[in-house]
């Protein structure tokens, strides 16, 4: 019987890595993790190292016995771990700020998981995931696979419906950020509000809000609309308007606004582009900054700048789950995971997220019924333009490409779709091989 925990970590050069690192240390004592292995690309080595180091230097500081492994070997890192997370982005910052600024010329919103945005980080993510779920059935076949890539729904999809890995579940900060900001505005600690959580991936909704049992729904309803600041580091605190909230009677999530204020978003986003950059520019300089600090010596804690990145709570919620599921805590948590039967308009064998109670088997969804009708078919369209995609990446269909793109809502016609369909797939050719002729990667 081996001693403690082996978890490969793909992506680990990432600048949130450090997140992670605070989580497992912080949890060590239940949660003992043996090894981590952190994994990046040959275009990744030198951030690897980077926060590798720093990664060592928390460990030693903690004085934790936690090996910590940077590789650029892939199969090596997945050989016999318990857990795998998966936080990476294929084509880097430049093929996001593509997905940003492209869309732009059309007068269609640009955004990561959003759009045509969210449809080509599917089509260059999808093939690498399905790739590694393949490794992963050779050489860990009892893991977890814990995706934090984005799109984390449309990704969850994919792994559920194109591969043997059964043990998967999709994460997002997003439901618990959420959870803290309403708890910060109600002035309370965070452990006494409870939200019934459902829909999809950046597409989730709160039905109702409880603290210490009580719903609180109206309560906060009527803040959410009196008070700005309901948003992420990533996206405009565009208010919304106060009767809309009160008629919508659900918390709505931070991307929600790309939906629901579609014009005000665009508008927002043309004037950043010409000024201060999309946010993937944006977050080019961030990371530069982040790295200088991670490169020093003396640096052996998560710096507080880490939060500026748009991905506070990452550990929380990561490093919960694993806990949750290596415990058999049977905690309720938020995560995207197979449907079956929770939210009764959604196929049984989609990916949904929605709060699960977390045991050593995996997430087991509360069942909701039905969501709403206000937001049943916004739901609906979203899930059927991530089945679309997640196909259109695993076959390289050009014809089902443009149609996941049309069917988004944020594409206003065919036309539009199929010109900015030709202008992105080109842009992002490198990492396309499923459409060009080439195998996927």
């Amino acid at each position: 019987m081996k001693k403690g925990i082996k978890i490969a970590t793909i992506g680990g050069g990432s600048s949130y890595t450090p997140e992670l690192i605070e989580g497992f240390i912080k949890r060590y004592d239940e949660l003992p993790v043996r090894e981590l292995w952190l994994v990046d690309i040959p275009e990744g080595e030198e951030k690897l190292n980077i926060v590798g180091n720093l990664a060592k230097r928390m460990v030693q500081k903690a004085g934790v016995p936690i090996d910590i492994h940077l590789t650029l070997d892939r199969r090596q890192a997945l050989k016999d771990a318990d857990f795998v997370t998966t936080q990476f982005r294929v084509g880097l910052l430049q093929a996001r700020a593509k997905d940003e600024r492209i869309p732009l010329k059309y007068n269609v919103i640009g955004q990561e998981t959003n759009g045509p945005g969210g449809l080509f980080k599917g089509l260059r993510t999808i093939p690498v995931i399905l790739d590694i779920t393949k490794e992963m059935e050779e050489l860990c076949p009892d893991a977890w696979l814990i995706n934090f890539t984005n799109p984390a729904g449309m990704v969850t999809e994919a792994v559920l419906r194109y591969s043997n890995i059964k043990k998967v579940v999709g994460l997002c900060n997003v439901p618990i950020g959420i959870k803290m900001k309403i708890a910060e505005v109600l002035e309370a600690d965070a452990e006494r509000i409870h939200i019934d959580f459902a829909g999809l991936n950046h597409m989730v909704y709160g039905l109702n809000v409880y603290q210490d049992g009580i719903n609180i729904t109206d309560r906060v309803l009527d803040l959410y609309v009196n008070r700005s600041g309901q948003t992420m580091n990533n996206i405009a605190d565009i208010e919304w308007e106060s009767e809309f909230i009160k008629a919508l009677k659900l918390i709505p999530c931070p991307y929600h606004r790309y939906y629901y204020k579609t014009s005000e978003m665009l508008e927002e986003e043309m004037e950043a582009a010409n000024t201060t950059g999309t946010r993937a520019e944006v977050v080019l300089k961030l990371e530069q900054e982040l790295f200088e600090l991670y490169k020093d010596p003396n640096l052996d804690i998560k710096p507080p700048q880490l939060e500026k990145r748009g991905g506070a709570y990452y550990s929380e919620a990561a490093c919960d789950l694993i806990n949750s599921i290596y415990n058999d805590k049977r905690d309720i948590q938020t995560v995207n995971t197979v449907n079956n039967g929770a939210i009764a308009s959604i196929p049984n064998d989609s990916a949904v997220e929605i709060n699960c109670i977390i045991t050593k088997e995996g997430p087991k969804p509360i069942a909701i019924g039905d969501l709403p009708v206000p937001v049943r078919g916004l739901v609906q369209q979203i899930k059927s333009f991530e089945r679309v995609a997640a196909e259109a990446a695993v076959t390289g269909d050009y014809n089902t490409a443009l149609l996941a793109m049309t069917i988004n809502p944020l594409v206003p016609s065919d036309t539009v779709a199929k010109a900015i369909l030709d202008e992105m797939l080109e842009a992002h050719r490198d990492y396309l091989p499923q459409f060009f002729g080439g195998q996927g990667s």
